[in-house]
């Protein structure tokens, strides 16, 4: 069983971006793993303001809830990102939310597996290009961590129009995968 965290970085509740992470979620736990989704319009993380206080005390000096969620991302086997598309890469909340987790470099985490769940009004899956290098230079800073999947949730332009595309049933699959 692996401790799976899925963080939802779309502040539109019901949206495609969190279609793909309780797909992923369900095929997850039905393969007998613990999922925690967190959801970052609930948290509404503040920016880094590059202090670097976070590498002397392991937390943030800011009093949103990132200091709660660190634990859990650090504990985390599994960690997957699920973000709307705007304007080539990820949304700002995830960039931010991304910066936020400062205080866990250059800690031993115990995550080695990040998934990207991506929609993307646009049709042609170079539009996910941006958000899969974000997340790849995010995971290079972290020892033995790799990008073991990701779903593009291209064409998907009207709230919930992603559980019409291919990509609704691979974030299932993707989910039910892990074990």
């Amino acid at each position: 069983m692996k401790n799976i965290v899925i963080i939802n970085s779309s502040f539109r509740k019901g949206g495609n971006s969190e279609a793909l992470a309780e797909q992923f979620a369900l095929g997850a736990s039905e393969n007998g793993n613990a999922v925690t989704t967190v959801n970052l319009r609930d948290i509404r993380p503040e920016f880094c303001i590059g202090c670097l206080s976070c590498l002397k005390t392991g937390k943030c000096i800011h009093s949103d809830k990132i200091n709660e969620i660190l634990p859990t991302v650090q504990n985390a086997d599994v960690l997957v990102f699920a973000t709307p598309i705007y304007y080539y890469s990820i949304c700002g909340q995830l960039k931010t939310f991304l910066d936020r987790l400062n205080p866990l470099y250059p800690k031993e985490n115990k995550f080695k597996a990040v998934y990207l769940l991506a929609t993307s009004a646009e049709d042609d899956r170079s539009a996910m290009d941006g958000a899969k290098k974000e997340i790849e230079g995010w995971i290079d800073c972290f020892k033995d961590v790799s990008l073991a999947g990701i779903v593009y949730g291209i064409g998907a332009d009207e709230k919930g129009s992603v559980q019409k595309t291919p990509a609704y049933k691979k974030a299932y699959e993707m989910g039910k995968e892990i074990n």
